[in-house]
């Protein structure tokens, strides 16, 4: 096992206490640990959503947002964040810090997530080009249709994606707010 597959463990104030192989912090309520999450827009303000290779242990075949993964031992986020784009989607983009927040999310009784998960939001006029091991499908969605279909079919999306969407757009404009389901 190599020090890429471990996440850097983390205290509720973000202080590294030390590493963990990747699997075993996932494990049964999951340890917390270090990780990011990045929302890419097109140059039309449409994000680029991933559904979850059916492969991934934790929310397979889930959509969720652009990409989401762990910084590596040494590695500065800067740098983490921009790698795993690359490898996920073959996309180079500008990418500003948003927020970092603490969540937990249960997948099963076998595993969850439990992160501080620093946000990122940015463009890219590049076409996307898919790591199939890690995104079984993919889409733009303009911020009214992504909130419409997260308000009518919740259960298809990741928790993590739901709770930073929802910050994202805690301040956006009456027409981000969905209209009726059906």
């Amino acid at each position: 096992m190599t020090v890429h597959d471990h996440v850097i463990l983390v205290d509720s104030a973000d202080r590294e206490i030390g590493l963990l192989p990747k699997a075993l912090a996932h494990n049964g309520r999951g340890v917390l640990h270090r990780a990011f999450s990045l929302f890419v827009f097109n140059p039309a303000g449409e994000l680029l959503i991933q559904r979850r290779a059916n492969e991934k242990r934790l929310w397979p075949g889930y959509w969720s947002n652009t990409c989401c993964s762990h910084p590596q031992r040494g590695e500065t986020m800067e740098r983490g964040i921009h790698r795993r784009l690359y490898e996920e989607f073959g996309l180079t983009a500008d990418l500003e810090f948003l927020f970092k927040f603490e969540y937990r999310a249960q997948y099963d009784a076998r595993g969850a997530e439990h992160e501080l998960c620093w946000v990122y939001g940015g463009f890219s006029a590049e076409q996307p080009h898919p790591n199939t091991h890690e995104v079984a499908a993919w889409r733009y969605l303009s911020p009214l249709e992504l909130q419409l279909q997260i308000a009518c079919t919740p259960g298809i999306f990741t928790p993590w994606f739901k709770l930073e969407w929802a910050r994202i757009t805690a301040n956006a404009p009456g027409q981000l707010l969905p209209r009726r389901c059906g």
